[in-house]
Order: C-alpha cells, then sequence, then structure tokens
C-alpha cells in the first residue's frame, strides 16, 4: 500500500526571530525559475546540526491548497526562513519569498528550503556522504579548546599553527580547523595569499565594488615556508594514524597552485622522510604544469572547484584569468599521473540540473578521467547568483528545466559508471586505486531523459 504524501507546511518567522508554521499553507520550493512543491524524493528531515537563517526583507510565500494560489501567512510572522543544512548533505531547492526592493543582500551561506510537518522539520535536500569528520555534537568544546591550546604551546614559533588555531579555529570554527586540533581525519594546510580568479561568492575575499562587505572567512595574510607547513603535516600524521589527510586550498586562502614552488617542496619533504597519507590539494587546477609537478612529488589526490562545466557559466562566476580549457588539462596532468580526481561541484538547484549542464559535465569528467564528485551546495544569496549568472543575455542559462539533484545524480551515473560520489576528500592511502578511464578513452552515450530507468 502507498504511504501517503508528506505535505510540510510554510515556515515563516516574526520580526524576534521566533519561528511558526502556518496550518494552512503549504512548503513551497524554488529551483532556478521554477517554483513547486517539494518532490517526494527530495524531503527528509532536517539533520543534526544544521542552522536556520532568517532572510532579512523576504516575505515568506506558502500554497494555498484551496485556492491554488501562492499567498502570504497572515500576522505578525511574515518572514522567510531557510535551512543551512549539515555537512554532507547537498540542498536540491532553496525557499520561495518575494523580496521587497530595499532587501539586503544575503551573506555567503547556502538557503535551503524548509516545512514542518508531523512535529518535525523537513528541508529539501539528500545525504551524499555518510562520513562523520564534521559532526561535532558528541565532542565537548573543550576538547577542541585544550587541543589547541596544547599545540599552540608545543609549536610556539610555527606561524601556520598560530594561524589554524587562533583564526580558524578560534574566530571561524572552521571544522577542518577544529579537526587538526583533535587530531583527527583530515588537517587544512593554507599557503596562499592570492588567487588568479574572482569568484563572485568568494568566501575569503572580495573587491572593492563588491556588493558583498563581509565573508565569512579571512585571507590569510603570510606565506608560509616549507619546513612550516611540513610540521603540520608531521604533527597530524603523529596524532592521526589511522586515515591521515593533509590539503592544500582552504577557504582563509587563494588558490594553492599560486605557490607551486612551496607546494613542491613541501610535499617532497613530507615524503622524502617517509610521511604517510593522502596528500590533497583542493584548488580551481588552472595551472597545468604545476599539477604535475605535484603529482611527481607525491601529491596523491586533487579536488577541483567549479560551478559549472559549461563555459560561459564557469567564467561569469568564476572571472578567471584562466580558462576552462586550462581546468581540462590540469585535469588531464592529474590523471596521467595516477591522481584522484574530485570535482567539488558546487550545485545551485535549477541551474546545475539541468539537461544542458548534465551533458557538459558528462563529458567532463569521462573525457578527462575524473574519479568523484563532491556534492556541496554553493553558499551564495539565491537571487543574486542567478542575475549574476543572467547577465549579458543569458537569460536562458539559469531558466531550463530542472529534474531535480535525485534524478540528475543517477543520470550522471548512468552515463559515468565508475564515478564515486561524496561530499569529503577521501582517504586513499598513499597511492588511489582508479577505475576512472585515462583521457580520450571515454565515449559520450546516448542521452536519454528516461536514462536512469525511473
Amino acid at each position: 500500500m502507498a504511504l501517503p504524501r508528506l505535505e510540510p507546511h510554510l515556515v515563516m518567522a516574526n520580526c524576534q526571530g521566533r519561528i511558526y508554521d502556518d496550518p494552512h499553507l503549504l512548503m513551497v520550493c524554488r529551483r532556478g525559475g521554477q517554483w513547486g512543491l517539494p518532490r517526494p524524493d527530495e524531503l527528509m528531515p532536517l539533520p543534526k546540526e544544521s542552522e536556520f537563517f532568517l532572510l532579512p526583507g523576504r516575505q515568506a510565500l506558502g500554497l494555498d491548497p484551496d485556492s491554488g494560489h501562492m499567498s502570504a501567512p497572515d500576522g505578525d510572522a511574515q518572514l522567510a526562513v531557510a535551512a543551512f543544512a549539515a555537512p554532507g548533505h547537498t540542498l536540491s531547492a532553496h525557499p520561495v519569498y518575494e523580496s521587497a526592493p530595499d532587501a539586503p543582500l544575503l551573506p555567503l551561506f547556502a538557503y535551503g528550503a524548509v516545512g514542518f510537518s508531523e512535529g518535525r522539520f523537513y528541508i529539501c535536500a539528500r545525504r551524499v556522504d555518510k562520513d562523520p569528520r564534521q559532526e561535532f555534537r558528541h565532542v565537548p568544546h573543550g576538547s577542541i579548546e585544550r587541543g589547541a591550546r596544547e599545540l599552540r604551546r608545543a609549536y610556539p614559533h610555527n606561524r601556520l599553527v598560530r594561524h589554524i588555531l587562533e583564526n580558524c579555529v578560534a574566530r571561524h570554527d572552521c571544522p577542518a580547523a577544529r579537526n587538526f586540533a583533535l587530531g583527527r581525519y583530515e588537517a587544512p594546510l593554507p599557503t596562499s595569499r592570492t588567487c588568479n580568479a574572482r569568484c563572485v561568492g568568494c568566501i575569503s575575499a572580495q573587491e572593492k565594488d563588491s556588493p558583498l562587505k563581509v565573508t565569512p572567512q579571512c585571507r590569510l595574510t603570510f606565506t608560509p615556508t616549507p619546513e612550516e607547513v611540513v610540521e603540520v603535516m608531521r604533527v597530524h600524521a603523529t596524532r592521526e594514524i589511522r586515515t591521515p589527510i593533509y590539503s592544500f586550498g582552504q577557504g582563509c586562502e587563494g588558490d594553492p597552485l599560486m605557490n607551486p614552488e612551496l607546494l613542491v617542496e613541501s610535499v617532497r619533504l613530507f615524503r622524502a622522510e617517509g610521511g604517510p597519507g593522502t596528500v590533497n590539494c583542493n584548488s580551481n587546477a588552472s595551472r597545468p604544469e604545476a599539477v604535475a609537478t605535484l603529482a611527481e612529488v607525491g601529491l596523491t589526490s586533487l579536488r577541483v572547484s567549479l560551478n559549472s562545466a559549461r563555459d560561459t557559466l564557469y567564467t561569469l562566476y568564476y572571472r578567471p584569468t584562466y580558462s576552462l580549457d586550462d581546468v581540462r588539462a590540469s585535469i588531464q596532468e592529474a590523471r596521467k599521473r595516477h591522481i584522484w580526481v574530485s570535482l567539488n561541484l558546487l550545485f545551485f538547484p535549477g541551474v546545475t540540473d539541468t539537461e544542458e549542464e548534465l551533458e557538459a559535465l558528462a563529458r567532463l569528467v569521462g573525457e578527462n578521467g575524473v574519479s568523484m564528485i563532491q556534492w556541496r551546495n554553493l553558499n551564495i544569496d539565491p537571487e543574486w547568483y542567478l542575475r549574476c549568472m543572467a547577465g549579458r543575455g543569458n537569460e536562458s542559462l539559469v531558466m531550463e528545466p530542472s529534474m531535480g539533484l535525485s534524478r540528475f545524480m543517477k543520470r550522471l551515473k548512468k552515463l559515468c559508471p565508475w564515478l564515486v560520489y561524496g561530499y569529503f576528500n577521501p582517504y586513499l592511502g598513499d597511492r588511489a586505486s582508479i577505475d576512472a578511464p585515462m583521457p580520450g578513452e571515454w565515449h559520450m552515450p546516448k542521452m536519454s531523459w528516461h536514462a536512469s530507468g525511473d
């Protein structure tokens, strides 16, 4: 017997921040230019450690099931509400609201559609990774503070240790930095002060004319030495002895490939002394030669960040001094040298999950030998992103029909069956086992809306 369809109600808040649900109006969600009820396959209970955001200057809207029209709630609680999903989850829809002309730009976070039904909150999202590495609800805050204090005392002259603990842990609650303080999982290795892209949603630096006046993180203010970097790696290796991961390219820096000599020397020194584990680089992958050299000295994996596999949308968001062809070349250089390549896909509902994006992404994955997709949320004001991407006559690129996150994932997997899905950088040992094809070996299968077997 079929289960009854879940129909969450609209969630809204008053000006004091108290959250209510409307007993009559239904939750509605947005995917790009489309508004509609949540799909049954995308509703899930709000994960623990998620957060609520109040959306100032934005009128909450819900569906009146009697009239079939969109309506605002009655009473004082009219402010739109969104949910920021806990790590490991990817949002599949944004909330629906009507913005006032003077509505302020939203900070750089991800804004998920949220509703309420049968005594609990629901969001439009999917859990894409079960790794608990960024879950902290069972970790006493005192343990993090104690670990940070002990490391500062043990390594008082290492500027990188101080930056990770005093800025990333104490000021910004960075999950990777907190894990370094705890001696577990993945250690951050910020190294670069500069970048060769000007991302619209850069979380550590904005240009002077940007409408964003505050960023969630602060840019690194110094360049560490190879010895400082290796010391951080060595410290982490002695504390996380099961699955040590060391990652260049963090939210508090520019792109690490802007300092290729520093990275190469750090990895070379670490491997020369028998440094174990997975050495990863999170990057825009704009410099193929640097990637090739890093691979030769002991890099294990490369995570390539992008909002789209389509040149136009990629360029509008990243505003790079390089091209997407350079990114493709870097991926090929990595794959040819047995480097595990992940795409840090900044997913935006209604823009990423479209037919045209599916074809472009499948080609990028298959033709260049990508092993993994990390399904991340694009942290940005949804309406601002759509305006930015629709500039210069590109409205059609952000107004295509949305197939939804789940179907998009199924169809991509059908086209590229070796793909691994997740959210975090995987532990791969010193050298990864790779099933992805070599560049040039894969050919695009025939595409169909029914390819997933839904």
